[in-house]
């Protein structure tokens, strides 16, 4: 498998001489339309220049002439009418042409041999070296006429340029690729850090330092990976501390039923004792099935399975419902109930929306000193709201912030009076928002404390 670095280098160098060779070739287009042509005028102007030079200046020696003019880098071809050939400059690489073009240009026709002939379908056509590749003007000297064949000699005026050109194209495609393993070392080296990060993630590491100060698509994603790194981190935390307070509900109930049931089994104790011994087992062994429905249905709410079953139903009857299963308890405080409930439909799990009820109401009346006030209100208008207020002791703002956590009990030392898991409102939390609705807590200590669910509202009849 190849690295990316690998890629990075195979695909810029894949780069560097496709763009290359679509440069060659769009300059070769504009060469065959626009230069060719051009180039083939600008020549038969210097051979016209020739021919009428001369023929102002008979008098002169042709062989010497010729001579003179190839000095200037350009190659001659003399052919007379009786077809004695002379050849001035460089020699041609290639002298074979068509007797008939001698012809036609000896009786006056120029001869275009740039453009008429075919060269190739490239720019290096312009420089080909052969008698084909020339221009034919007619020339009259001493009462004799002759086919002049002329075009530059592109060797010694060009060669250097060729030379240039060529060191040029070759330190630069060098470069090329001496620039390109630099720096694509360099594009890969803050990945192939974020690689090795993953595998420090993998293994329990979360205080991985990486450049979040760069301000492109890497920079980005080095500070999407240390926010992820952090979210695990706080989620790792919560598992842990998830486990150990489990734990510890677990191991508490676990002790007293042990320890009660070896005192049971010793023998030592009375007949009363044993009696208690055993309701406090029975009792333990509740919270322990309390406690076990409880995860259970945290769980399943977290992974979001099909334990949501919605269905339409009255929901001031439930709420009245949930009120007489509890009456022992608000009655035994004296507790003073005011209800505002409206009919009012709603479709939702019935059994699930009835533990938050349980829930929310039996904390009111727990935390509701004797003789007092507990309100609930239903109303319905765009969104179902329900409101539980009480008048009891309150909850600090310290202990808001984190009342919704799980296990949290409120008081630091955990003491044994507490009868709850600490689950229940982050049961409620998560049954109201699996339903689409939320859940406030607003409280002051010694004032009391309004709790306020809003559900959405459906248009279904029951």
């Amino acid at each position: 498998m190849k690295s990316l670095y690998v890629r990075l280098v195979l695909t810029f160098i894949a780069i560097v001489i496709i763009s290359g060779t679509l440069g060659f070739l769009l300059a070769n287009e504009y060469y065959q339309r626009n230069l060719r042509t051009y180039n083939e005028q600008k020549i038969i102007r210097i051979g016209q220049q020739i021919v009428d030079l001369y023929e102002h200046n008979a008098s002169l020696d042709l062989q010497g002439f010729m001579t003179h003019i190839a000095n200037l880098n350009f190659q001659i071809y003399l052919v007379d009418e009786n077809g004695v050939k002379s050849e001035f400059g460089a020699p041609f690489r290639e002298e074979k042409l068509d007797p008939q073009i001698v012809q036609k240009v000896l009786g006056g026709e120029i001869y275009r041999g740039i453009t008429e002939e075919k060269h190739g379908l490239f720019v290096t056509g312009f420089f080909e070296n052969t008698l084909q590749n020339s221009i034919g003007m007619p020339l009259e000297a001493n009462s004799k006429k002759y086919a002049l064949f002329v075009r530059p000699s592109i060797e010694q005026q060009f060669g250097e340029v060729h030379i240039l050109f060529a060191f040029l194209l070759a330190a630069t495609f060098l470069l090329c690729m001496v620039l390109i393993l630099i720096f694509t070392r360099y594009l890969v080296k803050p990945i192939r850090t974020l690689t090795k990060a993953t595998k420090k993630l993998a293994e329990g590491q979360y205080d991985i330092p990486l450049d979040i100060s760069r301000r492109d698509e890497i920079g980005d994603l080095a500070v999407n990976f240390t926010q992820m790194t952090q979210s695990l981190k706080q989620l790792d935390e919560m598992r842990q501390e998830f486990v150990s307070n489990v734990s510890h509900e677990i191991q508490s109930p676990l002790t007293s039923i042990q320890g009660f049931s070896q005192a049971i089994r010793s023998g030592g104790a009375t007949r009363e004792q044993q009696e208690a011994y055993l309701a406090i087992i029975e009792e333990e062994s509740r919270r322990l099935s309390s406690l076990s429905k409880q995860l259970l249905t945290l769980a399943s709410l977290d992974k979001e399975t099909q334990l949501y079953e919605p269905s339409v139903f009255r929901l001031d009857e439930q709420i009245r419902q949930v009120l007489l299963m509890l009456e022992h308890q608000w009655q035994q405080k004296r507790l003073n109930i005011e209800l505002e409930l409206p009919e009012v439909s709603i479709n939702a799990d019935r059994h699930l929306l009835s533990q938050v009820w349980i829930n929310l109401i039996s904390n009111s009346i727990k935390f509701t000193p004797s003789a007092g006030t507990i309100s609930i209100s239903l109303h319905a208008d765009t969104e179902i709201v329900v409101t539980i207020s009480d008048n009891g002791m309150g909850i600090s703002e310290e202990e808001l912030a984190h009342i919704f956590d799980r296990f949290y009990k409120g008081d630091k030392a955990r003491n044994r009076e507490a009868t709850g898991s600490g689950l229940g409102l982050s049961i409620v939390r998560k049954i109201v928002q699996v339903a689409g609705g939320t859940i406030e807590i607003h409280s002051k200590e010694k004032e009391g404390t309004t709790i306020t669910v809003r559900l959405p509202k459906h248009e279904q009849t029951p």
